[in-house]
């Protein structure tokens, strides 16, 4: 039985969904989900279902542009259009915001949704009352199966973030703070919470977008910090899954139509779950096979250690970082480079959709025209992502401008296959240029503000054993390597591979190698910052290994299934065999570090909250209700000094809770920021004269210096100046909040507002 659901007038005649048994139980699955299971995250159903629903409002606003670009996929860009919307009305309310066009408000969030809405669908309806469009067309069994999919990852990571909501440890203080700053902020940049008089000169880009849909959904930063996570998490998830069961469909060799649906999702789910669940080969040696075999056990296996091998185990002057997606989404960060993912794999996504429309133009049918060269919406939307990754996380920005512009020669090379190398060249310059111009205007806005922090390239002086590398990316490396070489043997070289080859074996061979590339990279030269003894390259090999990690997911979970479904060699069948049965123990990380990271979640009676501000009560009893007080009370962006302390500590936990700026924060992180020694020393020297000084001229001269408006003073204050000037704070304005409930123990709580008249 099959379903049509067509509409025969209207502004939409003769546009179809086909749903069959199976669509309909997809459906019920839906609905069972959302009424069966939301249970269990208990209060927190109602936030949650609230952006379930605003993302996929999102997504059919787009979903117009979204069916243009991926018009080759089998679900026409169906889940592709949520990450779409997010990234083109959020920068619409960033651009205008940084240039002080708009306030950052509700209102200038749901108006740039709205307005890309009505422009999408109706020039779409133009076009078609024009004729110049073909009316939709989807496969509503996919479609479903898509949304389904989103919805149990989603309620997934959704569930696990409760059981461990805080924002405590790690980088999670910047993380928070910087949407707590965003969220006061009605212009942007805003200010930036550890160095007061200035802005945020940080990538931002990914915290701004969860503040963008915490503001549209109209939620509080609270609980939204964990929702977003889950929610990168999900995209991620269903991108991958929806990329790499395109690759397996356009494969001639499954002739099968029903069998190829299948070999294609299950494929897809393969990629998907090296992506976003899988660890590396680091814990099955050391996590499982150590404590088989007695090398370890099992309680001295610490997630984290997959991400801390290289420098950590044995120890030496070469510690790097070499993180993952699933590490990620476990341990609560959200960096911009985590937040990213989304885009990165909607790029990807956008990359594979551009390569199978142009192999499917008859040659006859192309002709280099201006229009179709310079105006190929795929090529445009392309520069505008890359654009965005220069405040996403710029390291990403490099990374995706080198792929395009390897779809680029691989495009130009089809097309112009019968002419000249020269004209092959010719034409990839151009449109690497004009993919160039359009980042760099849609970075603007960020770079009129940003401060560049990299100080120079240098070359490696260490390099990592071979074990090591081996155990990290040893296993993902042979599979592609393996794949290389059948593939040449087959079309015996390079470029006729590349001008005759499938376009998913080439396009999973170029993931695979330029995946290979970024995990080599590092052994040869690094990116110099302020993390030179002992780190050199940490941050490089962090920043390129994790794209890395996830090309090669997508890559590795396509040829797996390619050599299995192949008909001649046994030893490839044997090969798939093998790495299948590795990667997918490699998917035991994620219960691993879900056991560690957030205890019996099998217990749902253990689910807290999403409330990232929860914690507080216990962790900082003293402060916390004169935190709770701040945030009710005091608006906009005042000042408040607080005592600064050193990178990963729980000092300047009053500005990451809160969102206010203060004079100096966590010091690592602005000398980095910054490059600026100097003036961070003498702002904490000044911090402590205001705290100890009894020269009442002096101290009020340094609050102007900083227009302080609040002198906040907690247990971490006395505990660091142990000569606090209470009697003289007190005299410099009114007692707004005052909390005497800790004094025998902590001393008293309480904080000024300064007379600024004084």
């Amino acid at each position: 039985m099959k379903i049509k659901v067509r509409s025969e007038g209207g502004i939409l005649p003769g546009n179809q969904m086909k749903i069959s048994r199976r669509g309909i139980v997809y459906i019920f699955f839906i609905i069972g989900i959302l009424f069966g299971t939301l249970p269990l995250i208990k209060q927190d159903h109602v936030i949650f279902i609230v952006w379930w629903l605003m993302v996929l409002v999102i997504g059919v606003a787009f979903l117009p542009l979204s069916y243009c670009l991926f018009e080759q996929f089998a679900d026409r860009g169906w889940i592709f259009s949520k990450a779409l919307g997010i990234a083109i009305s959020g920068f619409v309310v960033w651009a205008l915001a940084s240039m002080d066009l708009v306030n950052f408000t509700r209102a200038s969030c749901l108006g740039a949704v709205i307005f890309g809405a009505l422009l999408c669908w109706g020039i779409r309806i133009y076009q078609i009352h024009r004729g110049n469009a073909a009316k939709f067309k989807f496969d509503g069994n996919l479609i479903l199966g898509e949304e389904l999919l989103f919805l149990m990852v989603f309620l997934l990571w959704t569930y696990l973030s409760g059981f461990r909501p805080e924002a405590h440890g790690t980088e999670k203080f910047m993380d928070y703070g910087f949407m707590a700053a965003m969220m006061r902020s009605k212009k942007l940049p805003a200010a930036d919470i550890w160095y007061a008089g200035k802005e945020i000169n940080y990538y931002y880009g990914g915290q701004y977008y969860a503040v963008f849909l915490t503001k549209l959904s109209a939620q509080s930063v609270e609980n939204t910090y964990n929702l977003m996570r889950a929610l990168v998490a999900a995209l991620l998830f269903c991108m991958s899954f929806s990329i790499v069961s395109q690759l397996m469909r356009g494969l001639q060799i499954l002739e099968n139509p029903k069998f190829k649906k299948i070999i294609s999702c299950l494929s897809g789910l393969l990629s998907a779950g090296c992506v976003v669940f899988a660890g590396n080969l680091h814990y099955l040696i050391y996590g499982v096979f150590g404590k088989f075999f007695g090398w370890n056990s099992s309680a001295d296996y610490f997630f984290p250690d997959s991400t801390r091998y290289i420098g950590y185990n044995p120890e030496t002057n070469d510690k790097c970082i070499h993180e993952f997606p699933a590490y990620s989404f476990v341990l609560g960060d959200l960096h911009a480079h985590v937040v990213n993912t989304m885009f990165v794999s909607l790029i990807i996504g956008l990359l594979l959709s551009w390569v199978l429309k142009i192999k499917d133009e008859k040659e006859q049918d192309y002709r280099w025209d201006f229009k179709h060269f310079f105006f190929d919406p795929h090529v445009l939307t392309a520069g505008f992502l890359v654009g965005l990754f220069q405040f996403m996380n710029y390291w990403d920005f490099v990374i995706y401008v080198t792929l395009a512009i390897i779809c680029l020669i691989y495009v130009n090379l089809f097309r112009s296959r019968h002419a000249r190398i020269k004209s092959v060249i010719r034409y990839t310059i151009i449109q690497s240029v004009e993919l160039f111009l359009i980042a760099e205007i849609t970075a603007l806005p960020f770079a009129l503000h940003f401060k560049n922090m990299v100080s120079g390239v240098g070359i490696v002086k260490h390099h990592t054993p071979i074990h090591q590398w081996l155990i990290l990316w040893g296993l993902p490396a042979f599979v592609v390597l393996l794949f290389t070489i059948c593939v040449f043997v087959h079309y015996k070289g390079f470029l006729k591979f590349l001008r005759n080859g499938r376009t998913s074996d080439v396009f999973a061979f170029i993931m695979g190698m330029c995946a290979l590339g970024l995990v080599l990279i590092p052994e040869v030269f690094y990116i110099r910052d302020i993390y030179e003894d002992g780190y050199a390259r940490s941050n490089t090999m962090f920043k390129l290994t994790y794209q890395a990690f996830i090309l090669f997911g997508l890559s590795v979970g396509y040829i797996i299934v390619r050599f299995l479904t192949g008909k001649k060699s046994r030893i490839l069948k044997a090969a798939g065999v093998v790495s299948l049965v590795l990667v997918v123990s490699t998917f035991g990380y994620f219960h691993n570090a879900s056991v560690s990271w957030f205890g019996d979640v099998k217990d749902p009676k253990q689910y807290q909250c999403l409330n990232a501000t929860s914690y507080i009560e216990n962790t900082f009893e003293s402060d916390a209700a004169a935190i709770r007080w701040m945030n009710k009370n005091i608006k906009g962006n005042p000042v408040v000094l607080e005592a600064n302390g050193d990178s990963y500590s729980d000092y300047c936990r009053v500005s990451a809770m809160t969102g206010l700026p203060t004079v100096l924060g966590w010091y690592v992180h602005e000398w980095l920021w910054r490059s600026d020694p100097a003036d961070l020393d003498m702002r904490a020297k000044d911090i402590e004269t205001i705290y100890t000084s009894q020269d009442t001229g002096r101290v009020l001269d340094l609050l102007k210096k900083y227009n302080v408006c609040y002198i906040y003073v907690g247990q971490y204050e006395r505990e660091k100046y142990s000569r606090l000037n209470d009697q003289l704070l007190r005299n410099l304005g009114v007692i707004v909040y005052e909390d005497d409930e800790f004094k025998q123990e902590k001393g008293l709580t309480y904080l000024i507002k300064v007379n600024q008249m004084a």
